[in-house]
């Protein structure tokens, strides 16, 4: 028998969730084990109940669906994440995938969507709702030019290339050390051998780098 999947649903109407929770528990398997109304209770929730996969809004009153995957990071909460929105923004969707979050779905598509989309993240496996698939597309378009324009990112190691998109979401070294578990002086000798990998000098070149080519990273 297949485990139960977990979940928190986080939007600020009402109505929104009820027909949420009335398409999810269409299926046995998934369990709604906390609502919220704002991204504030979503993090409360998130911690007390430990979900497996928490369904959230991008707008929300007090902390943004993007300002709460942030935290969740910062607090290191294992749930997976997938944004729900009205939003076919193609920005909005790679800051969404920039972040870390595993879906990516409509809410004009939800009731066709959604389940698909939390098993997806339960695996840790993506899932894009598919009226946006060319955002996926161009996403890796991008990324695969960058990286015939700039050889020296194959040269990076995977901790290296970890490193480069840590610092892209603005980490320091030190919370670069503690998200991947090794020591600062550490962190700064990958941060040294990136800039020479990449031809970048300068006290903030990484940086620029980093935050220039988010995206493609």
């Amino acid at each position: 028998m297949n485990s139960t999947i977990r979940l928190l649903i986080a939007d600020d109407h009402p109505l929104l969730r009820a027909g949420l929770r009335q398409v999810i528990e269409t299926d046995a398997r998934l369990q709604i084990v906390a609502e919220a109304a704002d991204g504030a209770t979503a993090l409360d929730r998130l911690v007390e109940t430990q979900p497996d996969v928490a369904v959230l809004d991008i707008e929300m009153p007090q902390l943004t669906g993007f300002a709460l995957l942030r935290e969740m990071r910062a607090q290191r909460l294992a749930t997976a994440v997938v944004f729900l929105t009205m939003y076919r923004d193609e920005e909005m969707f790679n800051e969404a995938l920039d972040l870390g979050a595993l879906g990516y779905v409509l809410k004009d598509s939800a009731t066709t969507d959604i389940v698909a989309a939390i098993k997806a993240a339960a695996a840790g496996q993506p899932y894009i709702s598919p009226a946006i698939s060319a955002f996926l597309f161009n996403r890796a378009t991008r990324a695969n030019n960058f990286v015939r324009q700039l050889p020296g990112l194959n040269d990076l190691t995977p901790t290296e290339r970890r490193v480069l998109k840590l610092i892209a979401e603005n980490n320091t070294s030190k919370e670069i050390a503690a998200e991947l578990f090794i020591s600062y002086r550490t962190v700064e000798n990958h941060r040294a051998n990136i800039c020479q990998k990449l031809n970048l000098k300068g006290s903030h070149s990484l940086l620029k780098f980093a935050f220039d080519h988010k995206s493609e990273i």
